[in-house]
């Protein structure tokens, strides 16, 4: 082979890169005969050219038929290339209306949004054209890439369905829509867990330890019910554990407890948003517990707004996917201490994120709650919505 100045080295590399096609491949021909012997390994070395091209340039040379490139031939790109904000908008969209399963079985969502309802509201709320939108197949497919289920499933469904239930699910809507990407604002989602039984007892499942559990769950050596704060926009869980009752007075004392502690991350907050369920201790109706709802704002000057779920859909608060992680997680094992409860609690992971987890060790009472004089007066604070009084509750601070 020839000696191949750097000047003529550089001239074949810029010319091959000008050059498409059927061109390019008989350039890099012609380039090797004059080359001589040797050509071949020199290009594959130092000009970095593919042996393949240069074959097919070869056969192009020598016969005078050129190839024509089949490109449409190799498939479409993927959607997400195409459109890299798809998978977020698809996951926006149905989070809104996903729930766990309620018998805490799965850690997988359910959505009741059809493929085909998706994506009319990726055209709707996204902006999307319908020709640049993939099909309500391939739309299904990355749903359940993402964690939804798209099956009926007949324990999902609510026993009960108040009138008001639509109006307070766009309610709840559109106050976490403005509220998402604000830094004065913090959402919490909170609820309790079912009581556990602590003791031999079997919890179902399957472990990979042989274990031997009691015949029947009764005479618990205690009762825990773990109580959870979690944070949807960053998917912080932070979880209290009481062997008292969960009354009004725990849950308001666990979200006092998050905020002396973690309030510092929290500088730029003015306003809380907690969304909770219509359960007895956290009802808007509940006397003690707005009594000490409005402690708080007073306390720490940071309005709140209760964003209540209707009845017999509390499975939408995002906290109880975290109580279906937790299930999954020590199913099959023996809860045989309070202290062992809490190990299994902090090994588990929610999006990658261990809980903070705390036991309170105050007794609590149920059955506190105000005269009818004091409540009145307490009334005077509140900014319940029109027509969602008692789903919808602002307490702002005193100026």
């Amino acid at each position: 082979m020839r000696e191949v100045n750097p000047e003529e080295k550089a001239l074949y590399i810029e010319t091959a890169k000008c050059l498409k096609g059927s061109d390019r491949r008989i350039f890099m021909a012609r380039t090797l005969k004059a080359l001589g012997r040797g050509g071949l390994k020199y290009a594959e070395k130092e000009l970095r050219w593919s042996r393949e091209t240069i074959t097919k340039g070869r056969h192009e040379l020598r016969t005078g038929i050129r190839i024509i490139d089949n490109y449409s031939g190799r498939g479409r790109k993927k959607t997400e290339e195409r459109l890299p904000r798809l998978l977020d908008d698809i996951k926006e969209i149905a989070e809104s209306a996903a729930q766990t399963d309620p018998t805490f079985q799965t850690t997988r969502l359910f959505t009741r949004l059809s493929a085909k309802e998706v994506r009319y509201q990726l055209i709707e709320q996204k902006g999307y054209t319908d020709e640049e939108l993939p099909s309500v197949e391939a739309i299904r497919v990355r749903l359940n890439q993402l964690g939804f289920c798209l099956r009926k499933v007949q324990k999902s469904k609510p026993k009960k369905k108040i009138p008001e239930t639509d109006e307070i699910f766009d309610h709840l809507k559109k106050t976490h829509e403005n509220q998402s990407g604000d830094e004065t604002v913090l959402r919490i989602s909170m609820d309790a867990k079912d009581k556990i039984k602590v003791g031999c007892f079997s919890r179902g499942g399957k472990s990979r330890v042989e274990v031997q559990a009691l015949d029947h769950d009764f005479g618990p050596d205690a009762l825990v019910t773990p109580y959870g704060l979690f944070l949807p926009e960053s998917n912080e869980t932070y979880i209290y554990l009481t062997k008292s009752f969960a009354s009004s007075d725990f849950i308001v004392d666990c979200l006092l407890d998050f905020w002396n502690h973690y309030q510092y991350r929290f500088s730029r907050v003015k306003k809380l948003i907690l969304n909770l369920d219509n359960g007895g201790e956290n009802s808007s109706n509940r006397t003690q517990f707005i009594k000490r709802i409005i402690e708080f704002v007073d306390q720490t000057e940071i309005e709140i707004e209760l964003a209540h779920y209707p009845p017999y859909h509390s499975k939408y608060n995002p906290v109880e996917r975290v109580w279906g992680v937790l299930e999954q997680h020590w199913n099959g094992s023996l809860l045989d201490s309070v202290e062992t409860v809490i190990k299994f609690i902090k090994t588990m992971t929610y999006k990658g994120l261990h809980p903070m987890v705390k036991l309170v060790q105050r007794v609590y009472k149920t059955g506190v709650k105000l005269t009818q004089k004091t409540m009145k007066q307490l009334e005077q604070r509140l900014e319940r919505l029109p027509g969602l009084e008692k789903w919808s509750v602002k307490i702002p601070c005193q100026s």
